[in-house]
């Protein structure tokens, strides 16, 4: 991809040319479309897929989750992408200014930057994490391979030496206490030294939420390095190329099949393989389930984060984003699953050393990925090299997220204000986010740090996605119209869209979204993190932050209802909801058929055809209001204007009266 290209998709103006206010010179910044898929998948392909998708389905019984993931995925993922795309693509608009077509729900972009928000901040600290074993790994032996480290419990068994180092361990426990010999030997809960390496030294983890501890300066150094290159690649947009976007994409898929071919031919792999992918039909029943299964579509696949709608507004008007939304959501999907599959296998092989159930071989959440993955690293030939290689991969994937996260972050601040003096100095308002964002995830980095990053997860970014996603369909499908919207793709695409997606966005879509948001609250269970159960007061917090973002959706509908003009509340209603004149596509080139100018109109923008049809109307009465005044003046004053004179004469019976 050209510099000036890719600038332009994250900047909105092209790097040694003025900044333009105008939205209409995003339009048609993406060249090659190959590129903008590649980068779209990675911008949805992230740490979600390694880390979070695995950890559900660890979390949720393997193979109950997959059922319930599958199914949100055809008739809730695939079809709200392709919305998105469609309705960024159709404005050429961000996730605030798309709202043209429904000024009322205005709130849902709003709701969008909160979320936005809130990931960005958790997101870069498992970054960092992936930084900080990055970087530890520029050594000649993997600090978590063996269990001789002051961090190690008796517990700890390791699979590279295992035979030595637990022969040792034996030695010390007969020194020091022959009645301890048997129970070393007999006790079935062993941990791996990446487990322990991960909860007793990366962490050092506390007990309880509330007790913060000591921030750990090396993850805070880190985090700190992380927002700095998010930063410095931002200052003028992130410049690539054609060749480091195909890099990006394809190199993790490299890495991962390294692993997976690595991890099936341990032994116990089939074991974790099995519980992948066997359902637990008690748990495919539980509500929960089923809304993990949503929040991580919606995650995964970045809906209701802004950063769709934002992407898509720099593609040509009549680019095939239906095409694109297929291929992304796929490709995003499979890689979630393929992950899967990596991990599992590993986690059999360690539940198999270990001799314990693979639910019970490995921590829960993030710790998930950096406790399986570097437990199969220890495992290879050089495996400090393969351990750089997979950290790297982590970071590439977490930066290709968190830069649309941010960017999208800040082009909407630039874009709201609006002021000539925040469109020139776009680098102080890039800095002054990710200084905000580096202090806001300064308590993540604290002992109590895991417990705080879980509960942001599972509630500032979890079933709000789902509730903003849904009253994003049910604008766009009933008080803009879908017959509107239909027609609007066409004349976009060429073609309407297939029926299928027509009627997800109209009812399945909707009906399985309001279904599973009341089930979940019927079969409401609190968070846990391993055997450690969440206070109240954390889970208020965790409410309060979910309920932060939908809760802008009524806040300023109720704002832009007192501000739209009407005598009634009815129609101030009615006002609020209408499009704006402007809506429409950006292009002048563009607007055509509903969307052409009148040919009576000069200064009039525009618009679509029932509010041209009214506009009509209206032009017709003060037409006729002025033809009476004028035969009221004819009739006062007796006098005829030569210039009128036919028009009068027509129009009045005794002209000469």
């Amino acid at each position: 991809m050209e510099e000036k290209q890719f600038a332009g998709i994250l900047n909105g103006a092209v790097p040694g040319e003025p900044v333009k206010k105008d939205e209409n010179s995003r339009r048609g910044n993406w060249g090659n479309q190959i590129e903008f898929v590649l980068t779209s998948v990675g911008y949805a392909v992230g740490l979600g897929n390694v880390w979070r998708f695995p950890y559900l389905c660890y979390r949720n019984g393997g193979g109950a989750f997959m059922l319930p993931y599958f199914i949100m995925l055809v008739f809730c993922g695939i079809p709200l992408f392709f919305l998105e795309l469609s309705f960024g693509q159709f404005a050429s608009l961000g996730c605030l200014g798309v709202w043209k077509i429904s000024p009322m729900f205005k709130g849902v972009g709003y709701g969008m930057m909160v979320v936005s928000t809130y990931i960005g901040i958790y997101y870069n600290v498992v970054i960092c994490i992936a930084f900080y074993y990055f970087f530890l790994s520029m050594t000649n032996l993997l600090p978590w391979t063996y269990c001789n480290n002051p961090w190690n419990t008796p517990d700890c068994s390791g699979v590279v030496g295992s035979g030595h180092q637990f022969n040792a361990s034996l030695a010390n426990a007969t020194s020091s206490l022959v009645a301890g010999v048997s129970e070393v030997v007999n006790r079935t809960k062993r941990t791996s030294p990446s487990e322990e390496y991960w909860k007793h030294y990366v962490l050092n983890i506390s007990d309880d939420i509330g007790n913060f501890g000591e921030v750990r300066l090396p993850i805070l150094g880190c985090l700190a390095v992380s927002w700095s290159v998010v930063f410095l690649c931002l200052i003028r947009g992130v410049k690539s190329s054609g060749k480091v976007v195909y890099f990006t994409a394809t190199f993790p898929y490299v890495v991962l099949t390294i692993l997976f071919i690595r991890g099936i031919t341990l032994d116990g792999a089939i074991n974790g393989i099995k519980y992948y992918l066997t359902p637990q039909w008690q748990k495919v029943l539980d509500a929960k389930v089923w809304g993990d299964a949503a929040s991580q579509i919606f995650y995964s696949l970045g809906c209701a984060w802004g950063g769709l709608i934002t992407m898509a507004s720099y593609n040509k008007f009549h680019n095939n984003c239906f095409r694109d939304s297929i291929i992304i959501s796929i490709t995003n999907c499979a890689t979630s699953v393929y992950a899967g599959f990596v991990i599992f296998s590993i986690l059999g092989f360690m539940a198999h050393h270990l001799n314990v159930p693979v639910s019970e071989v490995a921590d829960h959440g993030p710790g998930l990925a950096f406790v399986a993955y570097p437990e199969a690293l220890t495992l290879l030939p050089i495996s400090p090299l393969w351990s750089l290689l997979f950290f790297f991969m982590l970071i590439l994937l977490g930066l290709g997220t968190q830069f649309c996260l941010l960017e999208t972050l800040v082009t909407a601040i630039v874009d709201e204000i609006g002021t000539d003096w925040i469109i020139k100095n776009k680098t102080v308002v890039t800095l002054s986010v990710a200084i905000a964002g580096f202090l806001l995830g300064v308590p993540l980095t604290t002992q109590a740090g895991i417990y705080w990053l879980l509960l942001m997860d599972n509630y500032a970014a979890s079933f709000s996605l789902v509730i903003i996603s849904c009253i994003m369909c049910i604008c766009i499908m009933y008080i803009y119209g879908h017959r509107n919207y239909f027609k609007d793709v066409e004349m976009m695409l060429g073609f309407p869209p297939p029926l299928f997606f027509k009627v997800c966005w109209r009812f399945i879509s909707p009906v399985i979204i309001s279904f599973i948001l009341i089930f979940t609250v019927i079969q409401y269970k609190p968070i846990t993190y391993n055997d450690y159960v969440y206070p109240g007061w954390s889970l208020a917090i965790g409410f309060a932050m979910a309920l932060s973002s939908v809760v802008c959706i009524p806040i300023y509908a109720l704002y832009k209802i007192s501000k739209s003009p009407g005598a009634t509340f009815r129609e101030r209603l009615k006002a609020a909801c209408r499009a704006h004149p402007k809506w429409g596509p950006a292009l002048q080139e563009h607007r055509t058929g509903r969307y052409a100018p009148m040919a009576s109109e000069d200064t009039v923008e525009a618009r679509p055809l029932k509010e041209r049809d009214e506009l009509k109307e209206e032009q017709k009465e003060k037409e006729k209001e002025e033809g009476k005044e004028k035969e009221r003046k004819d009739e006062i004053s007796l006098t005829i204007q030569g210039s009128n004179g036919s028009t009068n004469t027509h129009n009045n019976p005794n002209p000469s009266a």
